[in-house]
């Protein structure tokens, strides 16, 4: 149900944009804010409070290349808080998609932190809003001045991505000052994905590209969920997810991903007991 009402979202977006509408209008001084819209489309009117002292983000105000914004998304309970972020929306207010990424934090993973690539398409907000163990939904925003990056032309080829698509790879990472004995660590996930937005113009046909992207994934260590996403066209391209977690003391890592095309992508790699 989930997946479905996201994919609504996304091809409401973009039929918005094909046919003239605008879902989120380009910001001005006055512009009408679409956030309280927003808040009823993707989270059911539910009570949203402020983050108080529960999640933040990270953004650079001014962006050098609104095709590849980095963001990155922190928990920040408390460490004698018994609640749990259970999930992490992002929100781009002003795309014409304007739901990015949902995240869902494994149970056992300790997930405190994801950072990914976004694309920007008019001066926005961007909203963080996460839901905790207890139903109660969280919210944090900041601003971001760049445009024109969901329809920005791909930065690889057509031959070039093709040849790409699907490869996956894995990095991991010890967390500054924790050495293995905490069972922190950090990782990394790419995805070699063209992640066409659907807004984006062939430059020899003068066709727009269709929309095709990541929409699915899922990563374990071992058979335990660490984190999974559902993707938008607001992803850019060749996703890269880097997120900390804790170590189970796993043998290995697994990644599945899954695009609007039907592709099935899945590795797994052996995690390194020195946890670098």
């Amino acid at each position: 149900m989930l997946g479905r009402h996201f994919r609504v979202l996304c091809i409401a977006g973009l039929l918005s944009v094909m046919f003239g509408a605008r879902l989120a209008p380009a910001a001005t001084p006055d512009a009408y804010d679409p956030w309280p819209g927003l808040v009823q489309d993707i989270f059911n009117n539910r009570p949203i409070n402020d983050d108080a002292g529960v999640i933040a983000i990270e953004m650079p105000y001014r962006a050098e290349d609104a095709a590849i914004v980095p963001v990155t998304l922190r928990t920040t309970l408390s460490p004698g808080d018994s609640r749990r972020v259970l999930r992490i929306t992002l929100v781009i207010d002003q795309n014409p998609a304007p739901m990015a990424a949902k995240f869902e934090l494994g149970p056992d993973a300790g997930v405190s932190e994801i950072s990914t690539r976004v694309r920007i398409n008019n001066y926005t907000d961007v909203h963080a809003v996460a839901e905790l163990s207890d139903g109660k939904l969280y919210m944090t925003k900041t601003y971001v001045k760049a445009s024109g990056g969901c329809s920005a032309p791909a930065a690889k080829n057509a031959d070039e991505a093709k040849s790409r698509l699907g490869q996956m790879r894995y990095r991991q990472f010890a967390k500054p000052r924790q050495g293995p004995a905490s069972g922190a660590r950090e990782a990394q996930i790419m995805i070699g994905h063209p992640n066409n937005s659907g807004l984006q113009m062939d430059q020899v046909t003068q066709l727009y590209i269709p929309a095709f992207f990541v929409n699915e994934l899922r990563l374990w260590q071992d058979d335990s969920l660490v984190l999974a996403m559902e993707g938008g066209i607001s992803i850019s391209e060749d996703p890269n997810i880097r997120f900390t977690y804790v170590s189970n003391d796993a043998k290995r890592f697994r990644a599945e991903a899954k695009d609007t095309d039907g592709h099935l992508f899945q590795r797994e790699w052996k995690i390194d007991d020195s946890g670098i």
